[in-house]
C-alpha cells in the first residue's frame, strides 16, 4: 500500500491519530528557538479547518490483538501543511502512544526541520520523550540533544544539549561552528517562557571559551520579557572607560520601560530610564537621564578651556558636583491614512549634555526639536511644524563663535504643494505655498576681517525680534516636440510674498554697521509685500548616435530663458534672509529656475543659460555622464550682485554678468569602480574657484575611496581663506571573513589631520566582531578626543561591546 486517502470511520480515526502524532512532535521538541516554542493550542489550530490527511506507506498492519496500528516502510503523513516522514509509525491504543522511528523527520508549515530516529510521545501532547534530537528553524538557528523530555505540556528539558545559529559547512559538516552553547541540561519553561542552562560550556571556535554553572535567558520567541539586557563598554577621553548595564521591564504588551546604569571613570555614574508605548495607530517615547559629575574642573581641561572658563560642560571652576541632565520624547501616530502627527523634543540642563555622553536618539550635534502635522494624498502634500535647534557646540555661552544661544524658534513653518490631476492649457500647473515665523532672542552677527574695514558686522544671519513671511507660488510649463526631435518647453510663474519684521534695536545697530562696512544704505522694512513673475522657454536637442557595436549615446544641447523684473527690495539691506542662506552653484543647479536654495530671496532680472549634457553606455558595462554650461545676466539687476544681511550671492559665481563655468564628469563601470570631477572655473581665466573629485572601488579583496574638495576664499561669506580638504578609506579582505579597515581627513589649508581611525571586523553568517580607535582634533584648539569600539554580536543571543562605532567604516 504506496498511498490512500483515509474516508471510512475507521480509517478516519486513524488520520486524526498519525496527524496527532505529527503534530505532537513538533510540541514536544518545544526547544528555545524562534518560530518553533510554540505551546499545544497554537500549534493544534495551525492545522486548517476541514484538512484531509494524506496517509503513504509500504505497508498498513491492524493488531487486534496488542490494540496497535503499524505503518511500514517510506512512512509519510501529509496533514494541514505539516509533514512527518519515518520508516515506521506505531500507534498503542491502550497506553495512548504514538513511536515514530527510522529517520524521522517533521517538517512544520513554517519551514521549520525536526530530525530524530526515534520519537515517543503521548496523542494528547503532554508527556513526550524524544531520543538523539535535532532541529533546524526557518531562520537558520540549530538545536541538538541526546534526548529531551516534555511533562505537562509546559516544561521541556533537553539532556546533553547543544545550541547554535550558526550554518553547517557545506564542505566539513562535523567542523565545530563559530560558537555553540552546550549545556549538560537545557530547560525551557513554556508557561514561563524562560531558558535555563545547567551546567553550560561557551564554545568559540570550537574552543571552550566560558564556563557558566547555571544562567536562564528569556525564551528567543518572546519578543518581551523583563530581565537584564546585554551590556556594552566604551571609551571617550573625555569621560574615561564606560560599562553600561540596562534593564529591561516588560510592563504590557503594548508599554516597558528600561532603566539603564552607566559608570563613566572620570565623571561618575550616569542614569537613564526610557518609556514606550504603543498603541494600534501609533507610539512614543519618553527618556531622563541625569548625572552628578564627579570631576567637573578635569572635564574643563580635557575640552581645552581653563578652569577659571565658563563652560557648558561643567559650570564654574571649582563646583565638584555638577549635575546635568535631560528629558526627551519622540512620537508619532496616523490620524488616518492621510494625516501623521507627531514630534521631537529635547530639553536638557545644558547644550552639549546629550551629545556629550552619546544619549541614543538625541546625540547629534544639531538636534531639531519639532512638532509636526502632515498630510498626503495622490498629488497633494501639507506639512505644519514648530522647531527649534539645540546646537550641541562644546564652547562657553559667552565665546562669539557660540551658536547655540543663536538658533531661533520657528513658530510654525508650513508647506502646502498641489497639483492638479487634470492638465491645464494642455500642460502641467502646480501650487505651492509656504510660510514661516521666526523668533530669535540673540542677535546672530559675524566678525571677521574683511578687505573692507578691519573690524565690525559683516553678516547678519539672524536677526533679534521677530521676522514672519507668506509666500505662494504658481508654474505652469508643457513640453511640445518638433519632427526634428526638438524639445521646447514654455514655463510661467507667478510667485507673491507677504513680510512682516519686528527687529531689536541691537539688530538695527547691527545692520546700520555692516551696511556701511558694504557702502549700502540701511533700509530694513518692518513690513512689506512683493512678487516676481517669469516667462521662460527651455529648448532641447538629444541627439542619438552610436560610435562602435553595443554602444550608446545622447547628447543634449540645452538652452533656457528667463524673462523676469528686478527683484525687489534687495540691495538696500531691507529684508532678513534666514532660509536661503546656502548658495552653491555647479553643475547641478545650472539649469535651476531659482537658484536659491530657499523663499526670503528670489532670482530676479532676465537670465539665460545654456550647456551641453551628455551620457553614454558601453556594450562591456560601462557608463559616462557629463554636464558642462554657463548662465548669463541678459537684463535687469543681478540678485546675485546684490548684497543681502549675509551676502550668500558674493562669490557665487553668478554675480557678474557672465557666470563662471561649472561642469561635471562622472564614469562607472560593472567591476565596482566609479568616479566624478566637478568644478567651478573662472569665467575669463579658468582658474579653479571650486572643485570636487571623488573616486571609489568596491570588490574583493580590497574597496577604496577618495574625496577631494577645494573652495576658493570667499570673503564676504565669511571664508577668508581657500579651504582645502582630502578624506581617504580602505579596507582590505585579509581572509574569506576578516578585514582591515581605516578612514582620514586632512585639512590641508591648516596642515592638519582632522579626523583619522582604524579598525578591522570579522563577520559570518552568525557572528560579527568589530574593534576601531578614532582620533579627531578641534581646528582652533587643536584638542585631541581619542574614542575605543568594539562590537561583539552573535545572532540570536545579542550584541556587547559599544553601542556605538568610532569609525565609520566601508565594506
Amino acid at each position: 500500500m504506496r498511498e490512500a486517502f483515509l474516508p471510512s470511520d475507521r480509517q478516519a480515526r486513524l488520520a486524526r491519530l498519525y496527524a496527532a502524532s505529527a503534530l505532537a512532535c513538533l510540541v514536544a521538541c518545544g526547544v528555545p528557538l524562534p518560530a518553533f516554542a510554540q505551546d499545544v493550542g497554537n500549534m493544534a489550530t495551525t492545522v486548517p479547518a476541514g484538512s484531509q490527511m494524506l496517509l503513504a506507506a509500504d505497508t498498513l498492519e491492524y493488531n487486534n490483538d496488542n490494540q496497535t496500528v503499524t505503518a511500514i516502510g517510506g512512512v509519510q503523513i501529509d496533514y494541514g501543511g505539516n509533514r512527518l516522514v519515518a520508516q515506521k509509525v506505531v500507534y498503542n491504543r491502550n497506553t495512548k502512544r504514538m513511536v515514530a522511528s527510522g529517520n524521522v523527520e517533521i517538517v512544520n508549515s513554517d519551514g521549520t526541520k525536526i530530525n530524530s530516529q526515534h520519537i515517543d510521545i503521548t496523542d494528547d501532547f503532554a508527556d513526550g520523550f524524544v531520543n538523539a534530537l535535532r532541529v533546524e528553524t526557518v531562520d537558520k538557528a540549530y538545536f541538538a540533544a541526546e534526548s529531551a523530555e516534555r511533562m505537562g505540556g509546559v516544561l521541556t528539558t533537553f539532556h546533553n544539549g547543544v545550541y547554535t545559529a550558526c550554518e553547517p559547512c557545506e564542505d566539513k559538516p562535523d567542523k565545530a561552528p563559530t560558537w555553540r552553547v552546550k549545556a549538560r541540561k537545557i530547560i525551557w519553561n513554556g508557561e514561563k517562557k524562560t531558558v535555563r542552562f545547567e551546567s553550560a560550556n561557551f564554545e568559540f571556535f570550537g574552543f571552550p571559551l566560558a564556563y557558566l554553572p547555571a544562567f536562564e535567558i528569556a525564551d528567543p520567541t518572546v519578543k518581551r520579557k523583563s530581565g537584564f539586557l546585554i551590556p556594552s563598554i566604551g571609551y571617550n577621553s573625555h569621560l574615561g572607560y564606560s560599562v553600561k548595564i540596562p534593564y529591561y521591564f516588560a510592563l504590557s504588551p503594548t508599554y516597558d520601560l528600561t532603566v539603564t546604569g552607566s559608570g563613566y571613570t572620570k565623571q561618575g555614574f550616569l542614569g537613564e530610564a526610557e518609556w514606550r508605548q504603543r498603541f494600534n495607530n501609533g507610539e512614543y517615547t519618553f527618556k531622563v537621564a541625569g548625572i552628578q559629575q564627579q570631576d567637573p574642573d578635569a572635564f574643563l581641561d580635557a575640552a581645552g578651556f581653563p578652569p577659571s572658563g565658563n563652560n557648558v560642560n561643567s559650570g564654574a571652576a571649582g563646583d565638584p558636583n555638577r549635575f546635568r541632565g535631560m528629558m526627551g520624547t519622540q512620537g508619532q501616530f496616523a490620524i488616518n491614512e492621510r494625516w501623521n502627527f507627531g514630534w521631537d523634543v529635547l530639553l536638557q540642563t545644558d547644550k552639549n549634555f546629550s551629545n556629550t555622553y552619546n544619549i541614543a536618539k538625541y546625540n547629534s550635534y544639531v538636534h531639531q526639536s519639532s512638532v509636526y502635522l502632515t498630510g498626503l494624498n495622490d498629488r497633494n502634500y501639507f506639512d505644519v511644524r514648530a522647531m527649534h535647534f539645540e546646537v550641541q557646540e562644546n564652547t562657553p555661552n559667552d565665546n562669539a563663535a557660540a551658536r547655540s544661544g543663536q538658533q531661533p524658534w520657528v513658530l510654525p513653518s508650513l508647506d502646502y504643494a498641489y497639483i492638479p490631476d487634470t492638465s491645464v492649457a494642455g500642460g502641467q500647473l502646480s501650487l505651492n505655498v509656504n510660510t514661516r515665523v521666526i523668533r530669535r532672542e540673540d542677535l546672530d552677527e559675524t566678525f571677521f576681517t574683511p578687505y573692507f574695514p578691519p573690524s565690525g558686522t559683516q553678516r547678519v544671519r539672524g536677526i533679534e525680534g521677530e521676522s514672519s513671511r507668506l509666500t505662494a507660488e504658481a508654474e505652469w510649463k508643457r513640453s511640445f516636440v518638433t519632427d526634428d526631435g526638438l524639445v521646447l518647453t514654455p514655463l510661467l510663474a507667478l510667485q507673491g510674498d507677504v513680510d512682516y519684521v519686528r527687529a531689536s534695536s541691537a539688530s538695527l545697530t547691527a545692520i546700520n554697521q555692516m551696511a556701511a562696512n558694504l557702502g549700502q544704505q540701511d533700509d530694513m522694512r518692518s513690513s512689506f509685500a512683493r512678487y516676481m513673475a517669469t516667462a521662460g522657454l527651455e529648448m532641447s536637442w538629444p541627439l542619438l548616435f552610436s560610435l562602435a557595436s553595443g554602444s550608446s549615446h545622447v547628447v543634449e544641447p540645452m538652452a533656457q530663458v528667463f524673462l523676469r523684473p528686478n527683484e525687489q527690495y534687495v540691495g538696500g539691506l531691507s529684508i532678513p534672509n534666514e532660509d536661503a542662506q546656502s548658495m552653491v552653484f555647479d553643475a547641478t543647479t545650472l539649469f535651476e529656475r531659482d537658484k536659491f536654495s530657499g523663499y526670503d530671496r528670489i532670482e530676479g532680472g532676465s537670465r539665460a543659460n545654456v550647456g551641453l549634457r551628455y551620457s553614454g553606455s558601453y556594450i562591456n558595462g560601462w557608463g559616462t555622464n557629463a554636464i558642462f554650461g554657463q548662465s548669463y545676466q541678459i537684463g535687469g539687476e543681478n540678485s546675485f550682485a546684490a548684497p543681502d544681511l549675509v551676502n550668500v550671492g558674493a562669490n557665487s559665481g553668478l554675480e557678474t554678468t557672465k557666470s563662471d563655468y561649472v561642469g561635471l564628469f562622472g564614469i562607472t563601470s560593472p567591476n565596482g569602480f566609479a568616479a566624478s570631477v566637478s568644478g567651478r572655473f573662472d569665467e575669463q581665466s579658468f582658474e579653479i574657484r571650486r572643485a570636487e573629485l571623488k573616486a571609489a572601488y568596491s570588490g574583493l579583496p580590497v574597496s577604496l575611496s577618495a574625496k577631494y574638495a577645494f573652495i576658493q576664499a570667499q570673503p564676504l561669506y565669511g571664508f577668508t581663506t581657500d579651504r582645502h580638504e582630502v578624506t581617504l578609506g580602505a579596507s582590505t579582505h585579509l581572509a574569506e571573513n576578516w578585514r582591515v579597515f581605516g578612514t582620514g581627513t586632512y585639512d590641508l589649508q591648516e596642515g592638519l589631520l582632522v579626523k583619522d581611525g582604524v579598525g578591522f571586523a570579522y563577520n559570518d553568517s552568525c557572528f560579527t566582531y568589530l574593534m576601531t580607535y578614532a582620533q579627531s582634533r578641534d581646528l582652533n584648539t587643536r584638542e585631541v578626543t581619542q574614542s575605543i569600539g568594539f562590537n561583539l554580536s552573535f545572532r540570536t543571543l545579542g550584541d556587547f561591546g559599544s553601542s556605538t562605532n568610532a569609525v565609520d567604516t566601508i565594506q
